[in-house]
């Protein structure tokens, strides 16, 4: 494991590398000038030549992308040129919100897609399976930004029983920051009235951003499932006289769950990928919506950030992923 671990290690400094120079070539040949952007249409052209030298952008590539990566290995990404403030102090308000918002996305597609698909395939052919593929094939093919907006129209417009958008409301004093996510900050705080603001708040993006991946996980799992129920230690393990249940979880399930973890993992990385829309819609102030007003504004460093954010997530979850194979399946691991 400790070799696996180290190469995989060294293999994530190249990964890391090798995208670093694509996206930093990529975000500066786009038919764009970010000065242009920054100052307005209104700027003249004095105002953008200052302000290109006083931003760096009149340097050679090379020169760029080499004081880019001095400042990334000290942790600095450089300088929004909308907000002139630091990317990465930027990056660390909104990356809470992300978070709060990932996280139980995450636990909500785990346990009801895994619930989903292991009941559909344990009831193969009945209604309880015709019914969880039917809604597997649904939610699959729901747009996340439609989908969002049509929970708006419904709950928020139409019923009033959730909010538009935010983390709580605009009369609301935040809890005092301890880990930056409201809901635990409330928590932890005692401030029962914030903390059931924030998961009020949390329910219609947390439903947005995770049914596509709750309809995924039940197909992977049943399909999975399927297979392995039909195998022989199963039918050993049911001949000995174990419960069904008792084998579904304690045997077919668990080996069942290795293309899950790889379908899942890749899904999250998507998460972050699909939060930019959810974000944008439910007016949440994470990661997304920053880098969807960076890329709007064509916001060099910002959308650098993201993009190396974005790989550096992708890159850990597979390194992660592969670990839990080891966790899963003991053959693995004696390997």
């Amino acid at each position: 494991m400790l070799r696996f671990l180290i190469r995989r290690t060294l293999f994530f400094g190249l990964v890391v590398l090798g995208a670093v120079a694509v996206i930093f070539a990529l975000a500066h040949v786009i038919p764009a000038d970010p000065a242009r952007a920054a100052l307005g249409p209104d700027a003249s052209y004095e105002q953008v030549e200052h302000y290109r030298r006083e931003m760096g952008l009149d340097r050679p590539l090379w020169i760029q992308f080499w004081r880019y990566l001095s400042r990334l290995a000290r942790g600095d990404m450089g300088v929004s040129i909308v907000t002139r403030n630091r990317v990465s102090d930027d990056l660390g308000e909104a990356i809470p919100a992300t978070v709060e918002l990932l996280l139980p996305s995450l636990l909500f597609s785990v346990l009801c897609g895994i619930g989903f698909g292991a009941t559909s395939a344990v009831r193969r052919g009945q209604a309880a399976d015709h019914l969880s593929r039917i809604l597997s094939i649904l939610g699959m093919s729901l747009p996340v930004f439609w989908f969002g907006l049509v929970l708006q129209l419904v709950f928020y417009k139409h019923l009033s029983w959730f909010p538009a958008g935010g983390r709580l409301p605009i009369t609301a004093v935040p809890p005092d920051r301890i880990t930056g996510l409201y809901a635990v900050d409330a928590l932890l705080a005692g401030n029962w009235e914030s903390f059931l603001q924030a998961l009020h708040y949390l329910v219609l993006p947390v439903i947005t951003l995770s049914t596509v991946n709750v309809a995924i996980v039940a197909r992977i799992t049943r399909a999975s499932l399927l297979e392995v129920l039909g195998r022989d230690y199963v039918r050993t393990a049911r001949a000995k006289g174990l419960g069904g249940w008792a084998v579904i979880y304690k045997h077919a399930l668990r080996n069942a769950l290795i293309p899950v973890v790889t379908v899942f993992g890749m899904r999250v990385g998507i998460m972050f990928g699909g939060a930019v829309l959810t974000e944008s819609i439910f007016a949440w102030p994470g990661v997304g919506r920053y880098a969807f007003y960076g890329l709007r504004h064509l916001d060099l460093p910002v959308v650098t950030a993201f993009t190396i954010y974005m790989t550096l997530t992708y890159a850990v979850l597979n390194m992660l992923v592969d670990a839990s194979y080891s966790l899963l399946d003991p053959r693995i691991r004696s390997e």
